[in-house]
């Protein structure tokens, strides 16, 4: 290990990743010795929103659902090393994701630790939601939201790593600052750096989505192959003071990390290489280097940055209604002749003022469109479809209908349908917006 090593490393890539990839990170973070982190990343636009309906139903809910799930192997022995834990999993409601944290903790026979609540993103909660602003930075007005929240970044969780915080609980926070923020911390980076706040951020850029960067969204069986899938290998990344940095991955696992892995996740969601924008920096990554120094680990190198956006970005929530939704299988000799009446019984039963959509799984579904004119063009002839039906409504009743048509086929035709299921869920629709940083004020709040 060089001097001045910051090591951070990645236990969840989105809500619902696998509970047991945290562990041999922790693991081999404890083997490489010196500062260290792990950071979980639970949250995007649709868990966000999930959790603001988990909330609304009851007020202790709202945070990562499977908190407990994924802190619990790697609690004791992060406390033990001295291994700081951040992660946004407080969603909606990280007061009472911290309440959990705690209770974990004493449940499991921790040492005493300190939790660090990281307040502010909520504009509703700050009375804030009058100080929106479209893209444009016209003022923007959003009937009745249920929920408000700004893409907080770095500062205020290196505050809570310098007042000693062990875990670190946010709500909606940029995925980079959960790495970004142990670097400022342990290598005493200034904000104003712009390029060792490019580095950092494309550093948690790599770590935020898990497995994605050692190989798990890029294995394509006989094109791109990846050793042991089933027991890939999450990221871990070796931070310099001058920003300089390797990635590799978690030691004893399967999985890959090259070139080829790293150059696809920085490109990921990236809308312009030259001007990611983010909270903490305007990331340019359009003069990055990568070199192979081992196996499993690259160099990463060339990240500039710009002054960071004068602005921050928002997501507000707003009720969606209702989406019901019915499937059922054909199969068989003109499984797909029969699946195609099965849409059209089911459209014309439900009749033209509901907002329908129907797909017919393993024939057209991801390519289709709401009004069924690329399925129309489709002349494939599978021997195994699943026909879906969607209905979006203010009213639950008629988002039902989905599925109390779908299951009426049983009987009512065509032949040889099997395999219904059905579900009405509660929708909160988002959009985007702005707010001027300075608006926007963030506490750190302890718990112990």
């Amino acid at each position: 290990m060089k001097a001045g090593t910051v090591f951070v490393g990645c236990g969840a890539g989105f809500s619902g990743d696998r509970l047991d990839a945290a562990l041999p990170v922790v693991e081999s973070l404890v083997r490489r010795g010196g500062p260290a982190a792990i950071m979980f990343e639970t949250l995007g636009e649709r868990t966000l929103a999930l959790a603001q309906l988990a909330r609304l139903s009851d007020p202790d809910r709202g945070y990562e659902p499977l908190l407990e799930r994924l802190l619990a192997p790697v609690l004791k022995p992060c406390l033990q090393n001295r291994i700081a834990i951040l992660g946004n999993f407080g969603a909606a409601n990280p007061r009472a994701a911290a309440r959990a944290i705690v209770a974990l903790g004493r449940k499991l026979g921790c040492p005493s630790m300190r939790v660090a609540v990281i307040t502010g993103d909520d504009l509703i909660e700050a009375g804030l939601t009058g100080d929106l602003q479209d893209e444009a930075g016209k003022p923007l007005s959003v009937a009745a939201p249920l929920s408000a929240n700004a893409y907080l970044g770095a500062a205020p969780l290196a505050e809570a790593m310098a007042a000693g915080a062990d875990v670190i609980v946010t709500g909606r926070v940029a995925d980079p600052t959960l790495a970004l923020a142990p670097f400022m911390h342990h290598h005493g980076w200034s904000p104003d750096d712009c390029n060792l706040m490019a580095s950092g951020t494309l550093a948690g850029h790599l770590l935020e989505c898990g497995a994605q960067v050692s190989g798990g969204y890029y294995a394509d069986p006989g094109f791109k192959d990846v050793p042991d899938p089933h027991n890939i290998g999450f990221p871990i990344v070796a931070m310099q003071p001058d920003g300089s940095f390797t990635i590799g991955k978690a030691d004893n696992t399967g999985g890959l990390v090259n070139r080829h892995t790293v150059t696809e996740q920085i490109l990921y969601e990236i809308h312009d290489p030259a001007r990611y924008l983010t909270p903490d920096v305007v990331l340019d990554v359009t003069g990055v280097s990568l070199a192979e120094r081992a196996a499993n680990e690259v160099e990463v190198s060339g990240a500039t940055g710009a002054p960071r956006p004068e602005r921050l970005k928002v997501t507000v929530g707003f009720d969606g209604g209702w989406l019901g939704e019915g499937e059922i299988s054909y199969a068989g000799p003109n499984a797909v002749g029969r699946a195609r009446l099965a849409l059209d019984v089911v459209r014309k039963r439900l009749g033209p003022g509901l907002n329908v959509r129907g797909d017919i799984i393993g024939l057209g579904s991801v390519f289709n469109d709401d009004g069924g004119a690329w399925l129309e063009r489709q002349s494939g002839l599978p021997g195994d479809v699943r026909v879906r039906i969607a209905v979006m409504s203010p009213d639950k009743a008629e988002a039902d209908r989905a599925g109390e048509e779908i299951l009426a086929l049983y009987t009512c035709g065509p032949a040889g349908g099997g395999g219904v299921r059905s579900s009405t869920r509660r929708r909160i629709a988002t959009t985007s917006a702005f707010i001027r940083r300075e608006k926007v004020r963030t506490a750190v709040e302890m718990v112990s």
